[in-house]
């Protein structure tokens, strides 16, 4: 009967004093997890919060769009009929220079066929002072950009710049017309140059290259082409110097002249012919040698 008490006595103590390092583990357990949890959950919030607000201030969501700017030039141009050609003399001639600035160079060769004609056709209007028909030139360039490649966008945006900046040169004209005009100008060229920028890849570096304008003629100087151009301004020049020996023998007593006036007209005739001969002979020299000149640093360049 004693050792069945003492084990019944033992069967009923309470786990607390029959395990009590075991307790101790287990209540740690129960605390540490809530506080560990909730450590996770609320620190990374005001991270994220900060992220978003730093994306929201990015410049490039403000970026003006180049399209939008053309526009604004169109908006520019709308001018009565005749107001280029009421321009003084000194603006006339700073329109003349942007519309070299305008279409100057290989033109379509850099902006393609459609936006090349369109500037060449835009330049011809300003040097003609054709105000209506500078505006209905203008109008095409929206929708024309948006078929552009981004090395089409940079060669226009660079134009629009330099022909912007001689309209800024104009001053404060009537109602500050040309100053609205560089202003919208300059700003769309700037956006195109940015904008195609990340469109541009690496590209092979390009040979360059030198054009002599001709009126609409464009002519591309290269090495062999200047070569060539001094061998046919040397081969002018022997002629021409021919010719002025063989005038320059005809003794005055060769030929009879019905009188005196007859004689000093053909005298002045005989000098007038030597000059230009001779002229032409001196030009062609200093032709050929600039030519070849020209051809050997254009070699030299290349190479």
């Amino acid at each position: 009967m004693a050792s069945a008490s003492l084990q019944l006595w033992s069967s009923s103590t309470p786990m607390a004093h029959r395990y009590p390092h075991q307790l101790a583990s287990l209540t740690s357990l129960k605390f540490a997890t809530p506080i560990s949890s909730t450590n996770t959950i609320y620190l990374p919030k005001p991270l994220t919060v900060r992220f978003a607000l730093t994306e929201s201030d990015s410049p490039k969501s403000i970026q003006p769009d180049p399209e939008t700017l053309l526009q604004e030039i169109s908006g520019s141009f709308d001018l009565p009929p005749d107001y280029f050609a009421q321009f003084p003399q000194d603006l006339r001639l700073d329109l003349n220079d942007a519309a070299f600035d305008l279409s100057n160079g290989p033109v379509l060769d850099e902006c393609g066929q459609e936006l090349g004609e369109t500037l060449l056709n835009l330049s011809r209007a300003w040097e003609l002072a054709d105000t209506s028909t500078s505006h209905s030139l203008v109008k095409k360039l929206p929708l024309i950009e948006a078929k552009l490649t981004g090395s089409a966008k940079s060669a226009l945006g660079k134009r629009l710049i330099s022909a912007g900046r001689r309209f800024q040169s104009m001053g404060q004209y009537g109602q500050g017309e040309p100053q609205k005009i560089a202003k919208a100008m300059i700003a769309a060229g700037r956006a195109l140059s940015a904008s195609s920028v990340s469109a541009v890849t690496v590209e092979e570096p390009k040979e360059e290259t030198r054009v002599l304008k001709f009126g609409e003629l464009q002519v591309e100087i290269t090495p062999d082409k200047a070569n060539i151009g001094a061998v046919i301004g040397f081969v002018f020049g022997i002629l021409s110097w021919e010719v002025a020996q063989g005038i320059q023998n005809i003794p005055d007593s060769s030929l009879e002249y019905a009188n005196d006036n007859a004689l000093l007209l053909a005298k002045s005739l005989k000098g007038a012919l030597l000059a230009l001969f001779y002229f032409s002979s001196f030009l062609s020299a200093i032709t050929s040698g600039g030519l070849v000149l020209l051809g050997l640093q254009l070699k030299s360049k290349k190479d």
